[in-house]
């Protein structure tokens, strides 16, 4: 083969690194195990490998081999476009501006969200994360048929600001409608207790079902800019990362008590974090000085294993992050808790009731994924099990592919991203992913 063929599939296996880590994708499309990489990647590295090793029996190679080249080139690129589902949906500023506060909370996907619940008849919703009940308000004034809605938060500064929205609109929805009798009951609860707390309220709507059910499993302003929560890279404060502070595991405690191994596991699995055990190496000599004990100690320990070369001050933002994210996952025992509550919520609903989830990093959209594909039995039947839009709905343009089951159906086979407008007036959304599932 000629330097030339070689050279075009060198080519295009960097023309999928572009694409692949583009800045402008939601989320890098590598694979979220932290020894793989994307297949589309695997792919074009490995007919670049093939190719360089024809090279020396270029002799029995035939003009085809350049169409193949092309062929591949587009299917590699083709395969991960395919990957991101971007909303469609126009943006609505005046949306986000009425029911976020772009200093300390704003409601993401907030269009998408009510898409999702539009065609339904919520005369129940439960919102299972509140923050500052953007998305809930929203919910409340799109559906004034609604006649109970309950709202979860283990947070008591969000619980609080989101209670006295609620109560707002719940008055302004009252007034307007004078047949309206709504009721809204708000809790300082983790959402694990959503069964528990739905029959502190009313035990029939355990019996009945709820017709709609939000996770939003993303961190509001609020938090991050509070430098005393400890979750931010950027703002020195205490090594905390609670979001219930009256638990009793802080980062300080995993940093300084926890089993050496119990760290770099942490580091590994939780952050995908592939310095993981130089990290590990640098907290251990750390204990012997004193500790850790701040965020700032915290991310100087960090830059100080983060090669100069490796991205500059983004290399070492970005590797903050993924740490701080472990540290975070471990203290509030997350992903155990999300999966275990997935199930609770869907248990949930109503015949017809729909749980809507948004989550922010890999690891969580792994879970909401693969819980919701386990829930709906997709193995218990044979046929294919995707759908096109037209055959289900054609009101509900936002749904293109579904998957069904025997118990349920998820009508995302892929997640739903941010649109580019969104992205640009609040650059904290674009890893997010909107996935929903129905219940038979």
């Amino acid at each position: 083969m000629s330097s030339h063929a070689t050279t075009a599939a060198t080519a295009a296996v960097t023309a999928v690194k572009q694409l692949l880590f583009h800045p402008s994708l939601t989320l890098p499309l590598l694979h979220c195990n932290r020894h793989r990489i994307s297949s589309s990647l695997l792919a074009a590295s490995s007919y670049s490998c093939t190719l360089s090793s024809s090279t020396r029996n270029r002799k029995k190679l035939n003009r085809k081999d350049n169409s193949v080249t092309s062929s591949s080139r587009r299917v590699l690129i083709d395969s991960a476009v395919k990957r991101r589902t971007r909303s469609d949906k126009k943006f609505d500023e005046d949306s986000f501006r009425q029911f976020g506060d772009t200093g300390s909370h704003i409601p993401v996907m907030l269009g998408e969200v009510l898409e999702v619940f539009d065609s339904r008849k919520l005369h129940t919703f439960v919102d299972c994360t509140l923050g500052a009940a953007g998305h809930s308000s929203a919910i409340i004034q799109a559906h004034p048929e609604m006649q109970s809605y309950v709202g979860l938060d283990c947070d008591p500064v969000a619980h609080e600001k989101a209670k006295i929205k609620i109560d707002l609109i719940r008055t302004t929805t009252n007034s307007c409608d004078s047949t309206s009798n709504l009721k809204t009951h708000t809790f300082l609860q983790n959402f694990k207790n959503i069964r528990s707390t739905l029959s502190e309220v009313d035990e029939k709507l355990l019996a009945s079902g709820i017709d709609g059910v939000l996770m939003d499993l993303g961190m509001s302003s609020m938090q991050v800019n509070n430098a005393n929560r400890g979750f931010s890279v950027l703002c020195d404060g205490p090594l905390d990362m609670r979001m219930d502070p009256q638990a009793s595991l802080t980062a300080e405690d995993i940093l300084n008590s926890w089993p050496v191994a119990e760290i770099g596991q942490i580091l590994r699995d939780y952050g995908e974090e592939n310095n993981w055990l130089a990290l590990q190496k640098r907290i251990v000599k750390a204990r012997l000085s004193g500790g850790l004990h701040s965020t700032g100690e915290l991310v100087d320990l960090i830059r100080s294993c983060t090669s100069g070369g490796k991205g500059g001050r983004q290399g070492w933002i970005k590797t903050a992050t993924r740490v701080f994210q472990a540290l975070r996952i471990a203290v509030n025992d997350e992903l155990k808790t999300l999966e275990s509550s997935l199930y609770d919520c869907y248990r949930c609903l109503a015949p017809g009731g729909r749980l809507a989830v948004i989550s922010f990093h890999s690891l969580e959209d792994r879970i909401v994924k693969q819980t919701f594909l386990n829930i709906i039995n997709t193995d218990l039947i044979d046929e294919n099990n995707n759908v096109s839009s037209e055959s289900y709905d054609e009101k509900e343009a936002w749904v293109k592919q579904m998957i069904h089951g025997v118990d349920g159906t998820i009508l995302t086979k892929r997640p739903v991203t941010p649109s580019e407008d969104e992205e640009k007036l609040n650059v904290r959304c674009r890893s997010a992913k909107l996935r929903v599932i129905q219940r038979h």
